[in-house]
């Protein structure tokens, strides 16, 4: 049969795949893995890296790609066809790379080579990718006993299967709720735009009035701008109730939770480890949960009282001026809008209007060829749906990489933002293999003839992911497994992200991709300077949000007792109440279920790292003060020469070495918080 899923020579065929070839060319792929591992094993000759290391890693590779197609189609493309196709698959996928990980067998040749004559030859990369592998073999359960390993298997398989159907229960429950609006007056306080999409959605399921729902695109507009009390709380309720107890059974995302943790307690337990954020923070910077700990507590220390100052504005703000006596949660978002509205004068509906999608593209590529002298350049490549982009992004005439840009928000889409990677770079014996990477956002897409337009959140999201992007395109790291964002630790992968966040906030970046959707004119200063008045408008508030999310995920995989079997969601919940009385200035309703949406730790990869975000975010702004450094006194931060340091000593390395090495090498010095505390407003004179 032929099978575009088994063709590695060029960019994926988008065109072609369906989910019927997934099947044929996953156990295809699997069984040539599995009869090269035996072959390697069985060969008595001492292991050497060409003769045992690079055939793995080029079987190894086409396994990983061919799944990782499957995986991005699951994600973008979750009809019945592709999500019944990946379920199918997914256990022989999760059952073989366990299979793999506790190979006893391969495990020795490793070691052998580790510790042969050939290991001090190697280039440092090698040698580092040698030690991860010792390293990964353990976490993998290598070295168990034979009797133990078969529940060790075990527990992957399963914990693979719970993380995709949780990821499943919250995009089909998401999916599953909507407003249906006949009368126009409960829309007051509406953006123009986002009734026009609700007028359509309703058209398309052939039903009059208007639809609102829970995708981001319809449900924040009407927590930040419906002046229907009424309806915010009902779309709150909704949305914070998904995939909970609260709704169909089928669902309930509160059982796999419990399941979840128990077997990843179970797993950590046969590992020799006291709890899995023990086993979490083996590949991190961050050696243990009381240093992870001690630096969220600190960071709440400093970020409380701002965050509690902000409240006590907001509901005083609340009461005077929209008669709300009692600030609801469904009430936040509303009276924060107008507060901001009030306080600086303008709106993010009116700002929106100058960052068409087109315009904002422009921008961002622009940025992108000042700081790494680099050019993107748009191509024709089959996509899998018609609103994707494709690009190419060369240096001097060569191909560096290329990127696929998923934009707009569908029913069919997870939600939340990613960059994933369809290819990576590596050389081999053909050449450089470029890399390829995928950017998924979930913004609002084009209305009524005009172009997408973006709120400065969104574009915020959008550099975020073009800084993992950057990441995996512009690595000069020649093997595979070091390559790009391939072993970075995973509290450091943000910083790339985090840090190109940083220039949707300088007024020549900005100026250069505005342009009014409907005129064309330019961003005016006199509102750029309202935003940037804005910048830390409540940023107490958004800090200790973050940091609660990171404390419940960090104590939920250290301190809860998961070793009597599923942990009942009562006691996540009471966990999460007292860190919210440790860090938290709003409180939810009982009835909030916030983790059973809480797919980052669930269906994700940070489990026990969701810190990661602030810690990164330490490294992120203290790199980014090396630009405001360079740029001082000259009108602009975009120094190329700056630039192509970071590319050298962040971006180009991936994960050849330490990252804390790497920002050493770039900034000279160990990082420090103060520039984060500076950016984000908290600090005190």
């Amino acid at each position: 049969m032929d099978n575009p899923l088994l063709e590695f020579s060029g960019l994926p065929r988008f065109d072609a795949i369906r989910p019927e070839h997934v099947e044929p060319a996953v156990r295809e792929l699997i069984a040539e893995n599995r009869a090269l591992i035996e072959r390697l094993v069985a060969d008595p000759v001492p292991p050497t890296w060409d003769g045992f290391v690079a055939p793995l890693t080029e079987a190894g590779e086409r396994l990983g790609r061919a799944w990782g197609l499957v995986g991005h189609m699951h994600s973008v493309m979750d009809v019945p066809a592709w999500r019944e196709a990946y379920n199918r698959m997914l256990p022989e996928v999760s059952s073989f790379y366990a299979e793999v990980g506790q190979n006893l067998a391969l495990f020795e040749k490793y070691k052998a080579l580790h510790d042969g004559p050939e290991y001090a030859r190697l280039a440092p990369v090698r040698q580092r990718i040698l030690d991860h592998e010792l390293r990964d073999f353990r976490l993998a359960g290598a070295e168990l006993p034979e009797a133990v390993k078969p529940r060790f298997k075990a527990i992957q398989e399963e914990l693979s299967a719970l993380a995709a159907k949780f990821s499943e229960n919250v995009l089909d429950a998401t999916n599953a709720h909507a407003e249906w609006i006949a009368d126009e007056a409960q829309l007051a306080g509406l953006p123009v735009d986002v009734r026009e999409t609700a007028r359509a959605a309703a058209e398309r399921d052939g039903r009059p009035g208007w639809k609102l729902t829970l995708q981001m695109p319809s449900y924040l507009p009407v927590m930040q701008y419906a002046e229907d009390r009424a309806l915010r709380a009902r779309m709150y309720r909704a949305y914070a109730t998904r995939a909970s107890e609260c709704g169909p059974a089928e669902l309930d995302n509160g059982p796999l939770i419990g399941r979840i943790l128990a077997l990843r307690a179970e797993e950590a337990k046969l590992l020799g480890y006291a709890d899995y954020a023990e086993v979490s923070l083996v590949a991190k910077m961050a050696e243990s949960a009381d240093e992870v700990l001690a630096f969220l507590r600190e960071l709440a220390a400093k970020a409380k009282p701002f965050a509690e100052q902000d409240l006590a504005e907001l509901r005083a703000f609340a009461r005077v001026e929209l008669g709300l006596e009692n600030l609801e949660p469904w009430d936040v978002a509303f009276a924060s809008e107008k507060l901001r509205q009030r306080r600086y004068a303008f709106s993010e509906q009116e700002v929106k209007q100058y960052f068409p999608e087109p315009r904002v593209l422009e921008g961002l590529f622009n940025l992108i060829r000042s700081l790494y002298r680099v050019d993107i350049v748009a191509e024709d490549a089959p996509r899998w749906d018609a609103s994707a982009h494709f690009f190419r992004i060369e240096r001097d005439g060569a191909t560096i990489g290329h990127f696929y840009l998923d934009l707009h928000a569908r029913e069919t889409k997870r939600g939340g933002a990613w960059m994933d990677s369809a290819r990576s770079r590596q050389l081999t014996a053909r050449g450089v293999q470029t890399p390829v990477a995928y950017l998924v956002c979930n913004f609002p897409g084009p209305v009524g003839g005009r172009p997408a337009t973006f709120t400065h959140d969104d574009v915020l999201t959008l550099f975020h992911e073009c800084g993992h992007g950057l990441h995996h395109l512009l690595t000069q790291v020649d093997e595979l497994a070091l390559s790009g964002i391939h072993g970075v630790e995973w509290d450091a992968v943000e910083l790339p992200s985090q840090f190109m966040e940083n220039f949707c906030w300088e007024w020549d970046v900005i100026s250069a991709m505005s342009a009014h959707v409907d005129t064309g004119a330019p961003l005016p200063r006199e509102l750029f300077d309202k935003m940037i008045a804005a910048k830390n408008f409540q940023s107490g508030m958004q800090t200790v949000r973050q940091l609660e999310f990171a404390m419940f995920d960090l104590r939920l995989h250290s301190e809860i007792d998961a070793s009597a079997g599923p942990v009942p969601m009562e006691q996540v919940l009471a966990l999460l109440d007292e860190v919210r009385r440790e860090v938290a200035v709003i409180v939810p309703p009982a009835w909030h279920r916030f983790p059973n949406s809480f797919s980052h730790i669930f269906a994700g990869g940070y489990a026990a790292g969701y810190y990661s975000y602030k810690w990164a975010e330490v490294l992120s702004a203290d790199a980014f003060e090396a630009f405001e450094e360079a740029g001082a006194g000259k009108g602009s931060l975009l120094d190329p020469v700056t630039g192509e340091r970071f590319w050298r000593e962040i971006l180009a390395v991936g994960g050849s070495r330490p990252a804390i090495e790497s920002f050493k090498a770039f900034r000279g010095r160990e990082p420090r918080v103060d520039a984060l505390l500076r950016h984000n407003g908290m600090v005190t004179a």
